[in-house]
């Protein structure tokens, strides 16, 4: 068969700029029905879904006989007239004429019977198709654009870090190892340490891209491999990460609101929550949610960091995003600088989600005295000779400098009201889990 056709189509998100119009629909048959001799076809094309109807009458005989033999997932170039209809999806449907069959596979594995999550991993390839999951990823997909509009909106310009680096960002002990032409090297744990070089060229910058954590966690809000954006600011304290982060964080939350509602209304989340949220957002030190942590019910010690129930408790306890500031120097990386005063503190934070959803981003401001930070690689057993020119940033026009980073998988789980976070990412790794 001549598979030829003309070079313009209309995707389903834009149909209703089409109503009365002949149009041509390039996708795949998502599902489809009879009934008193009418056929119903719903078609996807990645944008959305719309329903077709094919009738004896208004549908060519060849396209309207064929229908029977599409399968669940074969590629179909559908044409027809655009007519509103309350009933139909999205308030539209389509009045075939034609239909030209590109691909009609055959045992397709994903039926709309009830499937188990592990066989939903194995053929995540697929299930990335199915509504939900479709969903999902298009909210994730807005996510990351508003954030990094955001950032682009206060002069942050986009600096890539490196994927293998000599030396350990967030602690040695989850680090991915690899052979690099005989010499051991590791996958990202952050991009943070390379930010902090890049701002002192160019004064506020960020990353975006995969980060690599070897903890062997089978949590909800666990992977091995999870995307990170991370600014990074020259000349900046505590307070400007806290006031960027949140702000960040109400800015991409009222913007998804604002241009996915359809998808939200596919989800059935409640947003209520979210459509409150409006910064700046509540703050609290290390020691009161501990303390309040307590209170609640969870046992946990001063000097210890929040573990999964500890943090859910904490985050069920606020109706919006908070901060938790002033973590102790036991749970904070090397790098993280202290609290003047001998109190013990860093001048760090976390930003939790509220719902129970924990922690999407961490950070505070850094070390910049070249002295302090080599007493605490040294203090940490941490090569030194790995992170020469880390130190060098110290020595050669040493300024204040903060950022954070941002989870966005878990971001992504909290705005989507998701409880385990495989749901947030195209192709997820986990523990056992590297297929597809």
């Amino acid at each position: 068969m001549d598979y030829r056709y003309a070079m313009d189509w209309v995707y389903i998100e834009d149909i209703s700029k089409f109503i009365d119009k002949e149009v041509e629909i390039r996708g795949w048959l998502f599902n489809k029905r009879s009934g008193g001799g009418i056929k119903f076809l719903l078609i996807r094309d990645g944008t959305g879904i719309i329903q077709g109807v094919a009738t004896e009458n208004g549908t060519e005989p060849e396209s309207f006989s064929l229908i029977d033999e599409l399968n669940q997932e074969g590629s179909i170039i559908v044409k027809g007239k655009v007519r509103e209809d309350s009933r139909a999806p999205a308030g539209y449907e389509l009045a075939i004429h034609s239909i030209q069959v590109v691909h009609n596979q055959e045992g397709y594995p994903l039926t709309p019977k009830h499937h188990g999550v592990d066989f939903l991993l194995q053929n995540r390839h697929l299930w990335i198709r199915s509504k939900k999951q479709w969903t999902v990823l298009r909210i994730r997909a807005e996510i990351i654009k508003g954030a990094e509009d955001y950032l682009w909106e206060r002069g942050f310009l986009k600096m890539d870090a490196p994927i293998f680096t000599p030396s350990a960002c967030e602690g040695t002990t989850t680090l991915f190892e690899v052979d690099y032409f005989g010499e051991p090297v590791y996958l990202s744990q952050s991009g943070q340490l390379y930010n902090e070089a890049t701002c002192m060229a160019f004064g506020k910058v960020y990353c975006f891209g995969p980060t690599f954590r070897a903890e062997k966690s089978k949590t909800r809000r666990h992977l091995t491999e999870f995307w990170m954006l991370e600014p990074e600011m020259a000349y900046a304290h505590l307070d400007d990460a806290i006031k960027l982060a949140e702000g960040m964080v109400d800015y991409v939350v009222h913007r998804v609101l604002d241009k996915r509602k359809r998808e939200f209304e596919t989800l059935e989340r409640d947003t209520t929550h979210l459509e409150s949220i409006r910064a700046p957002f509540p703050c609290i030190r290390y020691e009161e949610a501990v303390k309040r942590v307590n209170e609640l019910g969870k046992s946990m010690e001063f000097g210890e960091d929040f573990g999964a129930p500890e943090e859910t408790a904490l985050a069920e306890s606020f109706d919006s995003p908070f901060m938790v500031t002033h973590f102790p120097q036991g749970v904070k990386a090397f790098y993280m600088r202290k609290e003047p005063g001998d109190t013990g503190a860093t001048l760090s934070f976390d930003l939790l989600a509220p719902e129970g959803y924990g922690e999407i981003i961490g950070g505070g401001e850094r070390e910049f005295s070249v002295e302090k930070l080599k007493d605490e690689i040294k203090k940490r057993d941490l090569p030194k000779d790995a992170f020469g020119w880390y130190l060098d940033l110290r020595k050669y026009g040493s300024v204040p400098h903060s950022g954070f980073g941002l989870g966005i998988e878990r971001m992504v789980a909290w705005i989507c009201g998701i409880k385990h976070i495989r749901q947030t990412i195209p192709f997820p790794r986990m523990l056992g889990r590297v297929y597809p």
